[in-house]
């Protein structure tokens, strides 16, 4: 038995160009005696909850939801959430209960995200379903994104308008490691699908800040509100996250600083290399760099790529050569096809964007001049964590 009364409660997105809220999520609620209110989630992952009467619950939340929306502004979206196990059991003729609901409550579809929220339901049925609420104008969210294998699958099925990453993987993600990585990956393809991707579960300014990066176009989270039964006023966070974002520009500002002097001390090490190998002379004439702890190895090679000297890395005070990767050619890495097109011609210094290198499994840049009349490549390797 349900106990309490169905009710929406709306928890807002932050549109990051304008720190406006630009829409809500219709997240259920239970009202109980006492006036108190309760989540529904508990009940809808209890597999003891009859499915009748979830779907009942489900429909009176939304029906709720669409009663109260007239009183938002106009340009807000709605994101109403879908299961998809649900949606397979309509059939091909029927008419969508949602779609009834929308013309019932006199709601233009254009306002409406339907929400896909699970991996479940025959995926052909989905397809189809989701094609007549995009007819009808609404569009489509895929939630918890990143979260199981099938959703690349399903993004390529019904290409969506909107990714919501995995709440929990984007928490991870924000700690830095692997999983960021990963996210910033999921977020790239997002980008190039046309799909606007949202960060749910921003709880802290880090987070924010991890989603920015990510190129979120909506935030979520309990950093800016938790969900409550009254609509916010559209700016009702607007200086708030205005300041946070303030921090985010001055952060990148700075990490840009130190790039930049890093860039110039790498051009004075580039050039005491350079002088050292065009002299032939010994290891043993190379200067200490402790000027420069962010020095990983660095190596030489051919106009095509291919190393034609050992790494060189300093450890414990001295200089140590690691010849096996003489004749190793890397012409197929990013950086290098970078130094062709940027780097040859003028002899100018060109640096890489961050990578993880396969071998040391460190976060790394990759900087490179060519000298010799063009003909030789310097390349030297970079610890990326103090940046």
């Amino acid at each position: 038995m349900i106990d309490g009364q169905p009710l929406a409660c709306f928890q807002p997105f932050i549109d990051t160009a304008t720190g406006r809220i630009a829409g809500v999520e219709a997240l259920g609620r239970l009202r109980q005696a006492d006036g108190r209110l309760t989540s529904v989630g508990p009940l809808f992952a209890d597999p003891r909850t009859p499915a009748i009467a979830l779907r009942r619950l489900d429909r009176q939340i939304r029906d709720n939801a669409l009663s109260r929306l007239h009183e938002a502004p106009a340009d807000w979206f709605l994101s109403l959430n879908m299961s998809p196990r649900w949606i397979s059991r309509l059939r091909p003729e029927q008419a969508l209960p949602s779609l009834k609901q929308l013309a019932r409550h006199g709601v233009d579809a254009q306002r409406i995200v339907f929400e896909i929220t699970e991996l479940g339901g025959n995926s052909q049925r989905l397809a189809q379903v989701v094609a007549r609420y995009r007819d009808a104008g609404a569009r489509i969210a895929i939630d918890d994104f990143g979260a199981g294998h099938s959703q690349l699958d399903r993004v390529l099925a019904l290409q969506p308008d909107i990714l919501k990453l995995d709440m929990r993987l984007f928490q991870a993600a924000a700690l830095g490691g692997p999983s960021s990585d990963v996210v910033k990956a999921l977020a790239q393809m997002a980008e190039k699908t046309g799909c606007r991707i949202i960060a749910e579960g921003v709880e802290t300014e880090a987070q924010l800040n991890y989603a920015l990066e990510c190129g979120s176009r909506y935030v979520q989270g309990y950093l800016f509100a938790k969900a409550q039964e009254a609509f916010f006023e559209a700016d009702a966070f607007v200086q708030r996250f205005a300041a946070l974002r303030q921090c985010y520009v001055r952060q990148k500002l700075d990490e840009r600083s130190r790039l930049m002097e890093m860039r110039r001390q790498l051009a004075e090490w580039m050039a005491t290399l350079q002088a050292w190998a065009g002299a032939g002379a010994p290891v043993s004439a190379l200067p200490q760099p402790q000027a420069f702890p962010w020095l990983l190895r660095f190596y030489q090679c051919d106009r095509q790529g291919t190393q034609l000297t050992p790494n060189l890395e300093w450890r414990h005070g001295a200089w140590t050569a690691d010849d096996r990767y003489v004749g190793h050619n890397w012409s197929w890495r990013p950086y290098f096809h970078h130094l062709l097109a940027e780097g040859r011609e003028e002899r100018r210094l060109i640096l890489s964007d961050t990578y993880r290198d396969a071998t040391s499994n460190q976060y790394c840049l990759t900087a490179g001049q060519f000298f010799d009349d063009g003909e030789r490549l310097l390349l030297i390797d970079i610890d990326a964590a103090g940046l």
